[in-house]
């Protein structure tokens, strides 16, 4: 199974037990056939039209989809019905958030996990980054000394502000970017940070999705109204590990640049002919896999995403105590 990635306007329609899009291109209409049993799940980045039949059957074959606005920046997704309900997990899971200390623990590994990937980052850059390590590391020592979740984010804010500074340090070549701004990105490279987060986050909902946990009982992010705000804690452990690195790649192999954005726009979109260099390396990224020393086996990175929310079942349960993934490689 995979995901689809629509970026034309159209209509997606149930056809018999499969999937069909029909768009129009170049004053031509085009029927595309999607075999519904291939479908993991859909990403939706132009217009698109369906009906309740078509969403009553994405729930029947628990298919989630994720859209995007015309900036490319995640709008929401279609989250079929819940199918693996588990009341002793959901109750277990409102209880470590209603505990001050089990949710500190739980909120403090999610901050760990996620600054230990960034000092991995800036480790394979050492020589152009060894001052934002020596900083990140003195500040990192303060994560355990936080006694409450406004003071661990302020913590965590402090160390993504200095990881974020050290950006131009690890790409080569001379790129606009001072401060991370999101609410909308200000250039071209915040755009790009803000994009790769977002697909960050639709994975982790999906990942989600596919185990008991509820992803609306977070305990680093407010558990917010409309929001599945589970998959932002796990999420900050894997931004360092996917979104950032492939970041990197990307500009550092000359992949992306400053042209795919909308000069009009103050380059804050991306155009689609860098979507779809951005997705297709995406998509193989989440397809490679790395030796798991734990499991003694290969394992996807995607796969990785869904093992840290069985972990946090574990501890949840009282069966073993979380701790974020730490990466090796």
């Amino acid at each position: 199974m995979r995901d689809y990635y629509l970026f034309r306007s159209g209509r997606l329609k149930r056809q018999k037990d499969s999937l069909m899009f029909i768009y129009t291109e170049h004053d031509e209409k085009h029927q595309k056939p999607i075999p519904i049993q291939d479908v993991d799940s859909l990403y939706v980045f132009g217009e698109l039209r369906l009906n309740t039949k078509l969403i009553h059957f994405l729930g029947q074959k628990k298919i989630p989809i994720h859209f995007f606005n015309y900036y490319g920046y995640y709008s929401g997704s279609y989250y079929p019905r819940e199918y693996l309900n588990a009341g002793e997990l959901t109750v277990r899971q409102v209880e470590h958030y209603l505990d001050q200390n089990k949710r500190l623990s739980l909120a403090k590994e999610f901050v760990r996990g996620g600054v230990y990937g960034m000092i991995q980052n800036l480790k394979r850059y050492s020589d152009k980054t060894l001052s934002f390590i020596e900083d990140i590391t003195r500040l990192e020592i303060g994560i355990d000394q936080q006694s409450n979740i406004p003071s661990l984010m302020g913590i965590e804010g402090n160390i993504r502000d200095l990881y974020y500074k050290s950006f131009q340090s690890m790409i080569k070549d001379e790129i606009e970017f001072e401060k991370r701004v999101k609410h909308p990105p200000d250039n071209w490279m915040n755009a790009l940070i803000s994009f790769f987060n977002s697909l960050v986050y639709t994975e982790t909902v999906k990942a989600i999705y596919r185990t008991q946990l509820n992803p609306t009982i977070s305990y680093l992010h407010e558990p917010f109204y409309r929001r599945f705000s589970l998959s932002l804690d796990i999420a900050e452990i894997f931004k360092p590990i996917l979104a950032d690195r492939m970041i990197f790649s990307l500009l550092n192999n000359r992949q992306i640049k400053k042209d795919h954005f909308d000069k009009h726009l103050n380059y804050s979109y991306l155009k689609e002919d860098g979507r779809k260099i951005v997705l297709k390396e995406w998509d193989d990224r989440l397809k490679e896999t790395i030796y798991h020393k734990q499991l003694k086996k290969k394992v996807s990175y995607r796969r990785l995403i869904r093992l840290e929310a069985y972990k946090l079942i574990k501890h949840i349960l009282g069966e073993k105590d979380y701790k974020s993934l730490r990466i090796w490689w």
